[in-house]
């Protein structure tokens, strides 16, 4: 199959467990529907791993398992929270904003310029979020024209899907250093196994009943890691077909579709105002993606 049909899956599975998530798990806690998430993805994607042999893992890819593991879970904690709590349509949008703190720190960092197409694309997403928070009463006011941009730090959930955003800058490098060690087709199923695997771990020391929370409803459960397994398995086969930043780009489109389920499933207000936001924010991450 062609990697454009495959990552346009790849984010409909991505938007479709977090619809899920919220529709029939939302009254779990951030760290119950973190363990769902991971655990049930981690065991649906073992069997993968008896498909391909494999090969031995020195100490450097297990120093990446060690940065990159509590980051992971700390993003999803922020991640499940801030869908649990508040609108799609104030929240998801900002995960486009990795593509921007990848650009930002690599420029203030390690000295790499920002190409002119770059600094359209983080405009671009600027200007997304901005529309987000728009009301037409703010803008009769004095100095109503950042009133939107103040109101992202107002937004609890805004915030929290930034941080995410965040942290997501940061993995996304740390995994193409680990994927240096083991082939895509291995390092997505045996990644999310150990995730699965550490946060059962973890979240069972800080408290021992945590696990019943995965047979409280085995069916939204089991669904929710299918789609999260789904979204997996279609990220690694599109990005050995593409480079990563095009199909990266195209995953984003995740946003529009959970934008879509907040309109259709929680009826959130603002369909058409909110599709243009998320739409100039993914032609932002597109222009990131695809420029020199």
């Amino acid at each position: 199959m062609h990697w454009f049909p495959l990552t346009l899956l790849c984010a409909f599975s991505l938007a479709s467990a977090d619809a899920a998530t919220k529709r029939w798990l939302g009254d779990c806690s951030a760290a119950e529907l973190t363990l769902i998430r991971f655990t049930f993805t981690g065991l649906l994607l073992s069997p993968l791993l008896l498909l391909t042999p494999f090969p031995p893992l020195p100490a450097p890819f297990w120093y990446w398992m060690a940065l990159l593991l509590p980051l992971e879970i700390l993003a999803m904690l922020l991640y499940l929270r801030a869908i649990r709590d508040y609108p799609f349509s104030l929240t998801l949008p900002y995960i486009a904003f990795t593509p921007v703190f990848v650009v930002l720190t690599g420029w203030l960092l390690l000295g790499e310029a920002i190409s002119m197409q770059g600094f359209g694309g983080i405009l671009l997403i600027v200007i997304g979020a901005w529309i987000l928070n728009l009301k037409p009463q703010t803008l009769k006011q004095p100095w109503g024209i950042v009133a939107p941009l103040k109101a992202i730090l107002q937004n609890r959930g805004s915030r929290l899907m930034l941080g995410v955003a965040f942290i997501y800058s940061i993995t996304s490098v740390g995994g193409k250093g680990a994927m240096k060690y083991l082939p895509a087709e291995l390092f997505g199923p045996f990644y999310f196994l150990l995730i699965g695997l550490a946060t059962l771990v973890l979240f069972s020391l800080r408290d021992s009943n945590m696990p019943k929370v995965l047979f409280r409803r085995p069916g939204a459960s089991l669904l929710v890691g299918a789609l999260t397994a789904i979204m997996v398995i279609t990220h690694f086969l599109a990005i050995q077909k593409v480079e990563a930043a095009y199909m990266i780009g195209v995953k984003r489109t995740s946003l529009l579709f959970g934008i879509l389920y907040g309109a259709l499933l929680f009826k959130e207000t603002g369909l058409r105002l909110h599709l243009i936001a998320g739409g100039l924010m993914v032609a932002g991450v597109a222009l990131i993606a695809t420029g020199p």
